[in-house]
């Protein structure tokens, strides 16, 4: 847990901005992790789609991330 997580009280819009692109770079590495072991499943066609299923999970909450950081942007230009 970083100094921050530990802090109360509320988030400046640097810190907001840094807290949600490391959630973007998990969610893309668990998207791309989920990808990889589906594609490499050959004898439980269950879990291959459960497992699809996560990284669309994954790559909605990727593209939500990327639009709250483009409004962000917007908001500061």
């Amino acid at each position: 847990m970083t100094e921050r997580e530990r802090e109360d009280g509320p988030l400046d819009p640097e810190e907001l901005k840094q807290v949600l692109t490391e959630a973007l770079e998990q969610e893309n590495e668990l998207l791309r992790t989920y990808v990889i072991a589906s594609e490499r499943i050959e004898d439980n066609e269950e879990l291959k789609v459960r497992l699809q299923n996560f990284a669309e999970g994954n790559a909605k909450r990727s593209r939500q991330l990327i639009e709250e950081l483009g409004a962000m942007k917007e908001a500061d230009e």
